[in-house]
């Protein structure tokens, strides 16, 4: 009797397990951290064998705490931090680097070389993406560079590069199968989402043979098993998504113009825009949702680069929390920002200006100024951050939102949320489960094996939580909105040299 899908959700700074039921209920779940490696400014890495420990590690530690043996679990969906760039041997399953994070900027130069030799409007047409060091291209060309012998080995088709699913899905099956699915590879910016293909023009750019990559697959399918040595048992790998496709997925976000904005270290907000691609005018990457049974659904997505990191830096770099729920009692102390805006522009801005010298900038300060008005602030950021990116899809695709749904751990803020709906004038739905990232991952392998019928069973398993309606819609709200584009500009002209 199959009793459970394994959801493994290996993300930036922790591995994760969660075993679901077959009501989409959570019944265990693991998880442990690994090492950020930050080798010079700017350089963000992990060590891909440590990913590998940890996220087999809590595979365990997640069926042991409630007896479920191998033989009870269905089938295994994975979800990863996107981008991360893994390049392994092929014939020892030795990384011949560390892996190169989303986050990291060293090859923000040659990115702007690709710009500067007007590709841009090549590469977006071709893959939706603006061109930038976040996404995996760049990332294989500097290790295939700077690593001794790696480009030699490559050319004799030694190399294999995956993202974290691929490396997941390597080690699992012991080398047997190299795959990735079509969410990750429309985020490596080699990867043409129009057909559906790895684009040759694309890797000759960037110089990367083609021997090195993985096949692409559908988002729900069986990929293989893993070996016996893994779980004593061999478990059907059926299910790969990216993280924010994962989450729209959890979401139930299944038509056309349903949104999910995820609320994490940054906030990751996705649209469903149907079957057909569609290139943004205004500056959001346009994504491939997932693929099952045959059928594409594409998405556009905005990117907001500091969301609950604001949250983090208010507890460890100023010190005024010690906690980071304690942000919600702080801001309550004060019924409005008195007028400070704060722009945590920490690492640029990300969607809808796409501005990477931009750096944090708060506004609006007098002698009256108090904790809880810069608390409030950094929350309203989030919300503001969320509105701008919310009005570009709104015009890409030529309607208005009537529900948000969201997702991740500052969704817990009730202050947050409700200013959210205020500023939107549109409802935000936090669900029953806000683990969607796993819980996608989770339904879209149950779906490859049977275990859940089709996605009409699943979407009546989505429970609303808290509904937050919006109540003020005056004219101070539209100040606010019209001082928060002043605080962006501001932000933006101090980072012009």
């Amino acid at each position: 009797m199959k009793k459970y899908v394994l959801a493994l959700d290996q993300g930036t700074t922790s591995s994760r397990a969660i075993l679901f039921d077959h009501y989409g209920q959570i019944k265990s779940v693991a998880q442990k951290e690994f090492t950020q490696i930050f080798p010079q400014p700017g350089w963000v890495e992990h060590d891909p064998m440590e990913i590998w420990s940890s996220q087999a590690s809590v595979a365990s530690e997640a069926r042991l705490k409630i007896s479920a043996v191998p033989s009870e679990i269905a089938a295994i969906g994975i979800t990863n931090q996107r981008e991360t760039t893994i390049v392994w041997d092929r014939d020892t399953g030795v990384p011949v680097y560390n892996a190169i994070v989303w986050q990291d900027r060293r090859t923000a130069s040659f990115c702007e070389q690709l710009k500067q030799n007007g590709l841009t409007e090549k590469i977006r047409s071709k893959t939706g993406l603006v061109i930038d060091a976040y996404f995996s291209g760049s990332k294989i060309r500097w290790i295939l560079d700077n690593v001794e012998g790696a480009r030699k080995k490559a050319a004799e088709g030694k190399l294999a590069f995956g993202t974290v699913d691929s490396w997941l899905v390597w080690k699992l099956t012991n080398g047997g199968v190299h795959v990735t699915d079509i969410t990750n590879a429309s985020r490596t910016m080699l990867f043409n989402i129009r057909e559906q293909k790895w684009d040759r023009e694309l890797l000759q750019l960037m110089n990367i043979p083609e021997s090195m990559l993985p096949e692409v697959k559908e988002s729900s399918e069986y990929y293989g098993e893993t070996e016996k040595n893994i779980f004593s048992e061999k478990i059907p790998i059926a299910g790969i998504a990216g993280d924010q496709h994962a989450a729209l997925f959890g979401q139930m976000c299944l038509e056309k113009g349903m949104v999910k904005n995820t609320y994490g270290t940054g906030c990751f907000m996705l649209m469903n825009i149907g079957e057909q691609f569609v290139e943004s005018k205004n500056n959001l990457l346009t994504t491939v949702a997932w693929k099952i049974n045959g059928r594409v659904q594409y998405a556009f997505e905005g990117s907001i680069f500091i969301a609950g990191a604001v949250v983090q830096w208010l507890r460890d770099g100023l010190g005024i929390i010690r906690h980071s729920a304690d942000i919600e009692n702080l801001a309550a102390q004060v019924k409005d920002t008195d007028g400070v805006y704060f722009v945590p522009a920490f690492a640029g801005l990300g969607a809808p200006y796409w501005n990477p010298d931009a750096r944090g900038t708060m506004v609006g300060l007098s002698r009256g100024t108090k904790a809880a008005h810069i608390a409030r602030a950094a929350l309203e950021a989030i919300a503001f951050q969320t509105m701008d990116v919310l009005k570009a899809m709104e015009a890409d695709a030529g309607t208005s939102i009537k529900e948000l749904r969201v997702d991740g751990g500052a969704t817990a803020n009730d202050l947050l949320m409700q200013f959210q709906a205020d500023l939107l004038n549109c409802k935000v739905i936090r669900p029953g489960i806000t683990e969607t990232t796993a819980l996608g991952a989770a339904y879209l392998a149950g779906l490859a094996v049977g275990f859940w019928k089709d996605e009409i069973e699943i979407a009546k398993m989505w429970q609303v939580e808290k509904e937050f309606q919006p109540l003020t819609k005056t004219t101070a709200m539209e100040k606010g909105i019209e001082a928060w584009k002043r605080a962006v500009y501001a932000t933006q002209s101090w980072s012009k040299k």
